[in-house]
């Protein structure tokens, strides 16, 4: 199921520890699902955020009913055969978290409530803009707050899941600074994510940087090249994240996004503004090279080995 979702995050899941991957897979495909539900264009946003408060609620244990009330619809609206899989799937899913260890199972819930509340927000924020009368963030503070929501926030989940499940296996270092540096490190990715679908976001009417008017390309040409240069620098939180961990495999799977998001901002650099409509992406050649530096990332052969 995961590799029919994510290409990259596949091949860093493969590389974790194995006491780890049953937590994090399970908290990224109950997370992808939700974003399938948000982001289901043939649904109407009411729709859209009924079906998203029902699914916080089964995370919180109150039940499955909220199912009967049109999910039907979000699964035939898909388009991606592996999004329309997991939505039909979903029972396997949360009975996955409920097979998970407590602990865990509470930091996937706590996650994955956080990543809902900022889908939720989007879709309030942006329901009546158009490509004609796009809307924009309004100020940085939007801009951090979302990119937190639905990705800073894994940054502290993957600490979480290490600790527990690896204990002093895991990091020396003080778990607050890992905390810190983890969730600048996936709003880093988040912010690649907004840079490169600039294009697409706005033919839906959605601007995630905050500029006054999204339709004045100069003003945007510059927003764009600023957050670049922030991006370029949360994703080095990101390095520094991994080079506290203790295991090889540990280390290569949690370099991994960075070393690919570092080569995404330079297709972008590279691409010029405005960005083409079809979003830049890293190629497979390149998604390994990365996976092989990832590996050796940094000094591999003086790292344990891990299970």
């Amino acid at each position: 199921m995961l590799r029919s979702v994510s290409r990259s995050f596949f091949v860093s899941l493969r590389l974790l520890p194995k006491r780890m991957r049953p937590a994090i897979s399970t908290g990224y495909l109950l997370a992808r699902a939700s974003d399938t539900l948000a982001d289901t264009a043939g649904v109407a946003v009411d729709d859209r955020l009924e079906l998203l408060d029902g699914f916080n609620g089964e995370l919180a244990g109150k039940g499955a009913r909220w199912r009967e009330r049109g999910l039907d619809a979000f699964i035939g609206a898909q388009q991606h055969e592996g999004e329309k899989a997991l939505l039909t799937r979903l029972d396997e899913c949360f009975a996955a978290l409920e097979d998970l260890d407590a602990l865990q199972a509470d930091a996937v819930r706590n996650t994955v409530t956080t990543i809902i509340s900022g889908q939720r927000m989007d879709l309030v924020r942006f329901e009546e803009a158009t490509a004609a009368d796009p809307r924009a963030l309004r100020n940085e503070g939007e801009l951090e707050d979302y990119c937190y929501r639905v990705a800073g926030c894994v940054g502290g989940f993957w600490t979480r899941i290490g600790l527990l499940t690896l204990g002093s296996r895991f990091s020396d270092a003080p778990p607050d600074d890992l905390d810190a540096l983890g969730v600048r490190y996936g709003m880093g990715l988040q912010l690649v994510n907004i840079l490169r679908d600039l294009p697409a976001d706005l033919a839906n009417g959605r601007c995630y940087l905050p500029v006054g008017n999204p339709r004045d390309s100069t003003e945007m040409a510059g927003c764009h090249r600023a957050w670049r240069e922030h991006a370029a620098v949360w994703l080095e939180s990101g390095r520094r994240y991994s080079s506290r961990l203790k295991v090889r495999r540990l280390r290569a799977a949690s370099v991994l996004p960075a070393l690919i998001g570092e080569d995404t901002l330079e297709l972008i650099a590279a691409a010029g503004f405005p960005l083409p409509e079809h979003p830049v992406k890293v190629g497979r050649g390149a998604v390994r090279r990365a996976l092989w530096r990832a590996w050796w990332w940094p000094g591999g052969a003086q790292a344990t080995s891990g299970r």
